[in-house]
């Protein structure tokens, strides 16, 4: 009032009551602008109220005001007398208190904070926006338009896709891989959004990344994988320290359910298969059967029970390296009992036997295999001083059988059709065939509880040019 014309004053509110009961006790002739939505609060980072801008004709600051000093306000009632050569406001000055410290703005609460980051000008987020109707559920939403593998969903607010993109370093729309068969941009905002969704922390995003990144390689060949009639889906397999951190199980029931870094990393990957890739039942996923691991399945490696070098070692990777590998996986984990082998040779000759059902005891050379050696079993290797190329000679050796008994017959059609067969001489008709075409289609990791002897086996599907190979990928950690 002591200034009029001469000064332009712009009131701004944080709530719509707090506003009104301001002008009605106040008496206030000056509109008081309605900043219930803190767009404005937000944008010039307030963090106490009252905050009190001078600006110049040309919008420069230049005087700021936080909370309530009385020298600092009179100084200010004062200077403006000067700039506009009107008289001071005659206010008893001595009657106020020397100091009042404010309050915090609700633009700087934590939780309101984050949504008004996220739907600010300078957000990172880029994804097209859903507006969901009040009287929408937004689980049923999300079931209604294909999101979900069948279970609920979290809702992915922009609040929580920035949070969940604090767990990385990279540009939210950087292109991590395209993904088939639609072959949409998996950025790396977009895969934030399904990590959300599957109930991820944040500091699981970078092995989401990785493990999305692996599964669009050309080797791994994830159109293959989701569309084949067989069934296959991804077995994600994390190696490293990073094992730790995201308090991931590797011991008692580690393939199982009811860990939430195990359960949520593996459904993520599925999830951004199915969303952006496209990749759904009915579509172009085309499994007779299906399986569970299409809801998840992610373990890690316990390498501190394992003798040899784990997996990612074997890889070409360091030990201090963080490392997701994905196999393609048609069924599993299938159980091996063998309680009795009290040797190395027993034990492995064991595994060699359980292993030929992979696909069909007749068809061999056909596909690879991951297998899970659980601590008692690695205990009954290593007690003979077993490594990991041992064990898998073993099994090549239990496993052989001599292309006769590979023959197509009454009891089976599959197997080397007797047309073939006619043509063979005596002595290849004797010769052995292993179950896999060479060593290496054997992929060896150690996990499950110390007590029992029951190891397990994902087994795998179509290998090489026609069909998948595993893929390893170093996972890039935000504190890294």
């Amino acid at each position: 009032r002591a200034f009029g014309d001469a000064l332009d004053v712009h009131l701004v509110g944080q709530t719509t009551e707090g506003n009104a009961l301001l002008a009605q006790r106040h008496a206030l002739t000056a509109p008081v602008l309605d900043d219930s939505r803190l767009k404005v609060s937000f944008a010039y980072d307030i963090d106490t109220v009252p905050t009190l801008f001078l600006a110049d004709a040309d919008g420069r600051e230049t005087r700021v005001l936080t909370g309530f000093v009385r020298d600092e306000w009179q100084a200010l009632a004062e200077h403006l007398a000067t700039l506009t050569g009107l008289p001071a406001p005659a206010v008893d000055w001595s009657g106020l208190p020397a100091w009042r410290p404010g309050c915090g703005s609700l633009s700087v609460d934590p939780v309101i904070a984050e949504r008004l980051r996220a739907e600010s000008e300078n957000s990172p987020l880029r994804a097209r926006r859903i507006e969901i109707a009040v009287q929408d559920d937004p689980f049923e939403f999300m079931f209604d338009q294909g999101f979900s593998d069948g279970l609920p969903l979290v809702p992915p607010t922009p609040e929580r896709v920035l949070r969940m993109l604090a767990g990385t370093t990279r540009d939210p729309r950087e292109v991590v891989a395209v993904m088939p068969p639609n072959m949409g941009e998996a950025t790396v905002e977009k895969i934030a959004i399904n990590a959300v969704m599957a109930g991820c922390r944040p500091e699981y995003l970078p092995v989401v990344l990785a493990a999305v990144q692996a599964v669009c390689s050309d080797t791994f060949n994830i159109h293959g994988v989701m569309a084949t009639t067989m069934g296959a889906s991804p077995v994600m397999v994390v190696n490293g320290p990073i094992r730790h951190r995201l308090g991931m199980n590797m011991k008692l029931g580690a393939l199982g359910q009811g860990n939430r870094a195990n359960a949520t990393i593996g459904r993520a990957v599925r999830l951004a298969v199915r969303n952006i890739g496209g990749a759904r039942p009915g579509g172009t996923e085309r499994s007779t059967l299906g399986n569970p691991m299409k809801f998840t399945m992610c373990f890690a490696e316990w390498e501190e029970r394992n003798p040899w070098s784990p997996l990612h070692v074997e890889r070409g990777f360091r030990a201090e390296d963080s490392v997701v590998t994905v196999f393609a996986g048609t069924s599993g984990p299938v159980q091996m009992v063998d309680q009795d082998s009290r040797t190395a040779a027993q034990l492995a000759g064991s595994l060699g036997l359980c292993l030929e059902a992979a696909f069909h005891p007749k068809a061999h050379y056909a596909t690879n295999v991951m297998l899970v050696v659980c601590p008692e079993h690695v205990d009954t290797l290593i007690r003979d001083g077993y490594s990991k190329a041992d064990l898998r000679a073993r099994i090549q050796e239990a496993s052989a059988r001599p292309i006769r008994e590979l023959v197509a017959d009454e009891r089976s059609a599959v197997g080397f059709k007797a047309e073939a067969a006619a043509r063979m001489s005596a002595a290849e008709l004797e010769r052995r065939l292993p179950k896999f075409r060479q060593d290496s289609d054997i992929h060896i990791v150690v996990a499950g509880s110390d007590a029992g002897k029951f190891s397990g086996a994902f087994h795998g599907w179509a290998t090489g040019q026609i069909g998948s190979e595993p893929v390893s990928v170093k996972i890039e950690e935000a504190s890294a």
